[in-house]
């Protein structure tokens, strides 16, 4: 007996590729909707049963496709860039439908913050009878385990600033501001939004030239593991690298660690600490 397939809306990164490569092992057909300009369909595709390109902004074509596939079951993995809803020609870059338009434009919530806006994507496609899961219940070993994970731990003044920052960046996700704070002898030089986390990051770098700040980065207080789950990898200690930084802080248990062995690798050859508590 064939396995019900599942549905995976693909963003940019490899979170949505370590999700396609668990469940091929488990024998769980995987009907991919990639976003266009953002997943990578060469690493996607070879552990897909169904591969189907999508605009960010269509709302229609992924109900329509995984339903075709006969989908009742989907996961959202990778990182999509809301900054290009608000470019000066978003209307033409993104060619939203019809379907997107009325839900976007014309649908009564409180705001169009993160989670209101997810959420609301969510209920979308709960009215076509497709459920929306957390990729984590497939592979949860991606979450992180306690402990200082680097061989440097971190000064006293540096868990000081953990500490100043942590409470900081679960107010901002309370608020649903974006998940992570930059910290430098407990002042704040930079908080995540909508840029995302690396470029707060350089934000952070060009206003602490002399590096040595903090980067704590945690789930929100009632975080919705479906979605918007915090991640790193090596593309987030590149960033750190670069801008100075010196220490990540992060939430055990709740955010994904992606390619651990490179991560850890990369953050102690550059000498950059990793504690997850």
């Amino acid at each position: 007996m064939t396995a019900e397939p599942i549905g995976l809306i693909a963003g940019w990164g490899r979170f949505p590729v370590l999700f396609a490569q668990k469940a091929q092992s488990l024998g769980i057909p995987v009907v991919c909707i990639g976003i266009r300009g953002m997943a990578d369909r060469a690493q996607l595709e070879p552990y897909c049963h169904r591969f189907y390109w999508s605009r960010m902004a269509a709302l229609n074509r992924p109900i329509r496709c995984l339903q075709k596939e006969g989908v009742h079951r989907f996961t959202m993995a990778g990182k999509i860039f809301k900054v290009k809803l608000y470019s000066a020609t978003r209307l033409i870059s993104l060619l939203p439908d019809i379907r997107m338009i009325r839900f976007y434009f014309f649908r009564k919530r409180a705001s169009n913050a993160d989670d209101t806006i997810t959420l609301a994507l969510i209920d979308e496609f709960a009215k076509e009878g497709l459920v929306c899961t957390s990729a984590l219940e497939l592979c949860p070993e991606l979450l992180v385990r306690n402990g200082v994970l680097t061989k440097r731990s971190p000064t006293t003044r540096e868990e000081a600033d953990i500490e100043f920052g942590w409470a900081l960046a679960k107010e901002m996700g309370r608020l649903d501001v974006g998940q992570s704070v930059m910290v430098n002898e407990r002042a704040v030089l930079a908080v995540e939004a909508i840029e995302g986390t690396d470029a707060a990051i350089r934000r952070a770098g060009e206003l602490c030239p002399r590096g040595g700040f903090v980067i704590v980065k945690v789930a929100k207080p009632n975080q919705d593991m479906r979605f918007d789950v915090p991640a790193i990898g090596p593309s987030t200690i590149a960033a750190i690298k670069a801008a100075g930084g010196k220490v990540l802080a992060i939430e055990a248990g709740k955010t994904v660690l992606i390619d651990e062995e490179e991560t850890i690798r990369v953050a102690n050859a550059a000498g950059i600490t990793i504690v997850a508590k």
